[in-house]
């Protein structure tokens, strides 16, 4: 018989990790739930199912284009001890971020000498920059924070990998 509050029958009862190597078998994901770890490349516009708290605590790079379609982009973020996103504002891009790794200080303002918008942040906080809005993250703690963030629309060209935040301001 089939059950309307649970359309996938018998999966229902598999632990989850069952469940994702059958997903693995016949979905072609991406991520490797033994480890859950994966090869960081940008996979858009393709649809994609991972655990997006670990892939961000895997990244190593400044930043990694994970997914990019027409509309939205996520990236992944390393930023260092004592280092920072950088003073920056997106004219025509809204931008949410959630810290997975990490502490710090997010700032936000009308313009960049007045960034009067500031809260301390770390793991499982969220936050939403509106376009236009200035800003900056500055890592207070004595880990990197890992990160991942969502442009609507994107902001980076798909398949962006930049190793270092010297590497980033190069490629802009």
């Amino acid at each position: 018989m089939y059950n309307y509050y649970n359309p996938y029958g018998y999966y229902e009862y598999l632990p989850i990790n069952d469940l994702y190597r059958v997903y693995d078998y016949i979905g072609n994901n991406p991520m490797n739930m033994t480890n859950n770890t994966m090869n960081l490349q940008d996979l858009g516009p393709e649809p994609i199912v991972v655990n997006i708290n670990a892939i961000a605590k895997q990244n190593n790079n400044y930043r990694t284009t994970l997914w990019t379609g027409e509309h939205l982009q996520i990236t992944l973020m390393s930023i260092g001890v004592n280092e920072s996103i950088g003073l920056e504002a997106h004219p025509d891009v809204d931008q949410f971020i959630r810290i997975e790794q990490g502490q710090g200080l997010v700032m936000m303002g009308d313009d960049k000498d007045t960034l009067n918008y500031r809260r301390v942040v770390s793991d499982d906080f969220a936050f939403v920059i509106p376009a236009g809005k200035w800003h900056n993250l500055v890592n207070t703690g004595n880990i990197p924070i890992k990160l991942y963030s969502i442009y609507a629309p994107p902001e980076h060209p798909a398949g962006t990998v930049n190793k270092t935040k010297l590497d980033a301001e190069a490629a802009e």
